[in-house]
């Protein structure tokens, strides 16, 4: 029974690096700003129609975001 628990161990040990060092810090990417969408009108329902919106005011995408379901904007800054 004690080298079932030594190899069980060691295995979890093992997964615990390998899932350690999938989740670590990610590679700098630049930060994303928001900003809420001054010409979606009424409530945001689909992203990609938010998205295409935020593109014609000059973003690179855009979400659907809260409660009240309000399309904002997404840049890299």
């Amino acid at each position: 029974m004690e080298p079932f628990i030594r190899v069980f161990s060691a295995a979890f040990v093992l997964l615990l690096l390998l899932v350690a060092t999938e989740i670590g810090p990610m590679p700098a990417e630049g930060r994303t700003c928001e900003s809420q969408s001054h010409r979606f009108k009424g409530t945001c329902l689909r992203k990609s129609n938010c998205a295409a919106v935020c593109q014609t005011e000059g973003f690179h995408g855009g979400h659907c975001r809260g409660f009240r379901r309000r399309c904002f904007c997404t840049k890299h800054c």
